[in-house]
């Protein structure tokens, strides 16, 4: 599949929105990848972000796979444009227990106005990775908003 960025300076742009989502800042969240179309996102398993069972709760897997899925449609998108998910279904495959996880976003179908992109959730135990989850997420680019910065 062809990922040709709109703006050449995309992994930059990438770079500096994240470091604006407060929400990784508390997840402990950082950007581990960024190329034209698939970003990586990685975090430590923490039990302050667990379930009643000592597993990541859904809804965090669930956050972390929305901005990796986000930023791989951004990077793609011109440097005036912005992106809001409007729709994703996660399925949930196994317990995240960590100790380290790893959320991939891909883009499948970069379009002008709406991109579809494939998420996955991976934990690593030191000894082997396990999908966790997948997102199949819809992201809507948006232009001319003053109010959502690039």
């Amino acid at each position: 599949m062809d990922r040709e960025p709109a703006d050449a300076d995309f992994a930059a742009r990438v770079r500096a929105s994240f470091e604006r989502q407060a929400v990784m800042r508390t997840l402990g969240a950082s950007l581990a990848e960024v190329a034209a179309g698939r970003v990586v996102v990685e975090m430590a398993h923490r039990p302050e972000l667990t379930q009643q069972h000592g597993f990541l709760h859904a809804g965090i897997v669930s956050t972390a796979l929305d901005s990796a899925c986000g930023y791989a449609a951004f990077s793609l998108m011109p440097p005036d444009a912005a992106v809001l998910t409007i729709e994703f279904k996660v399925n949930l495959l196994a317990p995240a227990r960590g100790p380290r996880l790893r959320f991939v976003g891909e883009v499948v179908k970069a379009g002008r106005t709406i991109s579809v992109v494939e998420g996955r959730a991976w934990q690593d135990d030191g000894t082997k990775e396990t999908l966790v989850a997948t997102m199949h997420a819809t992201v809507m680019t948006v232009l001319g908003r003053s109010d959502l910065r690039h």
